[in-house]
């Protein structure tokens, strides 16, 4: 909202405060100011002129040498090239020496061969922005009305010796979208009166019902609709004043009719419509829901397409304005308009809403409608816009209103406890305090048996309980008075939870590791909604999802991570790896809604290592992503409860997959992408796990026991065992583990051979056992003794050493 100070001073006294000053009472009242704005800031010697004569310049076509009048003895010779300028027109010139907007200066110069002695100005060359310049003037120079005085001050004169306030208003102060709404606000802050508007005019002895009918289909919609009728109007330019006045607020003149009507909109916060009454033909207006498919051009000469829930201003026939959004161009007022129906009425809001944003389409009405117009504010307007015509545009009023009136105007009554006040915001105002403000505020208010009753004027559709009473007081008795006091709390030092520690090493190794985070929809398709999943279980469809591609909850990470994986190589970023910690989401609760679990995931594409200096490159397989896993579950120390397990899984590579086992349960996978899904992703080798972080976060850890160096040297004894190649090293590996003896301390695979030197079903691996204790050093006859144990255990199981 922009409030002209100027303006804004025929309604409330505040000489005394500087704008500055206004500015910063408002907002420490709740209002902000966001800005300050003075007009005729950087401008200097601006005067009226008077062009007494105009002659084409010799050297150029465009340009006219101008005589003008600015006050002074002699004329004054200015050199203008605007389309529009003429003898005998009143002007705004800059004098030589002035300033304009920008820091420009106007210095005497020649303009192909002839002298300038200044510049006649356009609006736009004083700071105005050409979307508020009269469309007769946009493309040339502003013309001052004929009494204008040369020589005197044409900033003055125009209305720019004048501050704007910008308000940035909260949706519920829709009281301050008007001059009169922060009039009143202005006046409870500085304890002053309201000056209200006077409204008189003589009516015709013609009625406005004698030659209008008028009938409302929904008063839920539309419950209040009133129209004047006035005739012999002259459509002409406004005054300068009512002109200065709509810029100041953000509106573009037009005529006087339509001028009126904003000005109105801006004064009293109730928007206006003028139709032309001789267009609308039936001498009817009937306000109804659209019809299906239904179409009307609106004033900015666009069709509309409407619906049924849209509401409707119409002849009885057809629409002529979009209720409470845009009038019709059919109706529209112009030069030819000698009667017009001054439209003013109450819409519901949501209505308003709804037919808005179906239409593409906000304007200034559609804005404050939306917000909730004063009930009591819009019989008012269309007498103070009856008024006005009949000033301004010499009209006659006729008669009476037409008038469907079935709103509800009863103020609203809130009942209050003084002590409810003071609890509420640890203070202690008096009761007589708490009358002034309220009164300040010009609410209807009485203190009885211990409670004050407030009736909120209709302005004020935003109080409506109890703590919006509390909030009036408090911020005009002045937020600074609030006490200032710290919280009471117990002496308790914060501090992550031990499931939040977890996670965080978890992100620490993964990108320690090399990896980047990703963050993907929790929404995916049907079709990908199970896949990958480690346990599946019944899918959560959205009611009204956005796409299909996003119409199911996830039960797996990896589909989305897939997808941004092949996203990057698409982009020729070949060597990806990213990982994700999010939710996926699991059948439904007790309270029917799906069970959401925590889970890591993580891809891996193109090269691990590519040290060319080295002559060192490493592709991704799934030894390195194993790497990564165990390399996460040893900082977690989850290590010795870990295992792993062959596995078929679907979308998988059959040879180059596993199942991540903790104490025995699945908790994730590994493995290489099925290379046909490869093909679908446009990828190379790529690798996937995907982990259940619950799981994995919340297993018991057994303390972490450091032992000394050991003091006493270790024997090492290598084996290599021939088996089956379909025997996994693993199970070997718990063979060993179990047949050691307590000397036995590590056990590691060193090599894995196939090829010429074992049969072709067979394979070789090489383990590297290592045994000692930490007590003292081994003798040759226990390492002996130990290790022939093992190899009688691993020859029981079917392997051979070689």
């Amino acid at each position: 909202m922009l409030v002209s100070l100027k303006w804004l001073s025929q309604y409330v006294d505040f000489s005394n405060l500087a704008p500055a000053e206004l500015a910063e009472k408002i907002t420490r009242s709740g209002i902000e100011v966001d800005a300050v704005i003075d007009r005729s800031k950087g401008m200097t010697n601006v005067v009226v002129g008077h062009v007494v004569a105009k002659e084409k310049h010799p050297e150029a076509d465009k340009l006219n040498i101008c005589q003008v009048d600015v006050g002074e003895e002699s004329l004054q010779q200015i050199i203008c090239g605007a389309p529009n300028v003429d003898a005998g027109q009143k002007v705004i010139v800059a004098r030589p020496g002035a300033y304009l907007p920008g820091g420009i200066k106007i210095k005497k110069a020649k303009l192909r061969g002839q002298e300038s002695n200044g510049m006649i100005c356009s609006l736009q060359e004083l700071g105005i922005e050409g979307r508020l310049v009269p469309k007769a003037y946009a493309e040339g120079i502003y013309v001052l009305p004929e009494d204008s005085v040369p020589g005197t001050d044409a900033l003055e004169l125009l209305g720019l010796r004048d501050t704007v306030l910008e308000l940035g208003l909260t949706a519920n102060r829709s009281d301050a979208m008007s001059m009169l709404g922060v009039a009143y606000e202005v006046a409870a802050i500085l304890g002053t009166d309201v000056k209200l508007p006077e409204i008189t005019y003589a009516e015709a002895a013609e009625k406005a019902s004698d030659v209008l009918q008028l009938e409302v289909q929904d008063t839920t919609v539309n419950p209040l609709y009133a129209a004047k009728v006035i005739r012999n109007i002259k459509v002409a330019q406004s005054p300068l004043w009512l002109q200065q006045y709509l810029m100041a607020g953000g509106i573009r003149p037009h005529n006087n009719v339509v001028d009126i009507t904003n000005y109105v909109l801006l004064e009293y916060g109730q928007p206006l419509h003028a139709f032309d009454y001789e267009q609308l033909g039936t001498g009817k207006i009937v306000t109804r829901p659209a019809l299906a498919g239904e179409k009307m051009t609106t004033l900015d000469d666009t069709e509309r397409t409407l619906q049924p829930h849209n509401y409707l201003i119409t002849n009885g026939e057809v629409a002529e304005a979009v209720a409470g959004v845009m009038g019709g161009a059919k109706s529209e007022v112009s030069d030819k308009t000698t009667t017009v129906v001054i439209e003013s009425a109450y819409f519901q809001g949501a209505s308003v809403r709804r037919t808005s944003r179906d239409l593409g389409l906000r304007s200034d009405s559609s804005a404050r409608f939306e917000k909730g117009v004063d009930p009591n504010r819009v019989l008012l307007a269309a007498e103070r816009a009856a008024a006005l015509l009949a000033e301004l545009a010499g009209g006659e009023v006729l008669e009476g209103t037409v008038l469907v009136d079935e709103l509800d105007k009863t103020p609203a009554r809130v009942v209050v406890s003084p002590d409810f006040i003071n609890a509420r915001l640890g203070m202690k105002i008096s009761l007589e305090d708490m009358l002034a403000i309220l009164n300040r505020l010009q609410f209807g208010v009485e203190a009885a048996n211990g409670m004050l009753i407030v009736d909120v004027p209709t302005r004020r559709g935003d109080i409506t309980i109890e703590e919006d009473i509390v909030e009036e007081i408090a911020r005009l008795y002045g937020y600074d008075e609030i006490p200032m006091t710290l919280p009471l709390s117990g002496e308790q030092v914060g501090g992550l939870t031990p499931y939040q520690v977890k996670r965080r090493i978890v992100r620490d190794v993964m990108e320690g590791a090399g990896l980047y985070q990703a963050v993907t929809y929790s929404l995916t398709s049907a079709a990908d909604a199970q896949k990958f999943a480690l346990q599946k279980e019944g899918t959560t469809k959205l009611l009204m999802p956005m796409s299909e591609e996003h119409s199911t909850l996830r039960q797996s990470i990896l589909p989305h991570l897939i997808e941004a994986v092949s996203h990057n190589v698409a982009r020729q970023v070949n060597d990806v790896a990213l990982y994700e910690i999010g939710s996926v989401f699991l059948g439904k609760t007790e309270h029917d809604l799906p069970h959401e679990e925590e889970h890591l995931a993580f891809v891996l594409t193109g090269r691990w290592t590519d040290n060319t200096w080295q002559g060192e490159k490493k592709a991704v397989d799934f030894f390195v992503a194993k790497g990564i896993v165990e390399a996460l579950l040893s900082k977690l120390g989850l290590t010795a409860v870990v295992s792993y397990e062959k596995a078929m899984l679907e979308g998988l590579h059959p040879g180059r997959t596993a199942h991540i086992l903790l104490n025995g349960e699945i908790i994730g996978l590994i493995g290489q992408l099925h290379p046909t899904e490869q093909k679908k992703a446009d990828l190379k080798e790529t690798y996937v796990v995907e982990m259940k972080l619950a799981a994995i976060l919340n297993a018991e850890v057994e303390e972490l026991v450091y032992s000394p160096v050991p003091r006493y040297p270790s024997i090492t004894r290598d084996i290599a065992l021939e088996l089956d190649r379909a025997t996994p090293a693993g199970e070997i590996e718990t063979i060993i583990r179990e047949a050691g003896t307590k000397l036995l301390k590590s056990i590691k695979v060193f090599d894995v051979y196939q090829g010429e030197k074992v049969a072709a079903d067979k394979k070789s691996v090489a383990f590297s056992l290592t045994y000692f204790d930490a007590e003292r050093t081994l003798t040759d006859e226990e390492v002996v003794a130990a290790h022939n144990k093992v190899l009688k255990a691993l020859a029981a199981a079917g392997a051979e050493v070689r």
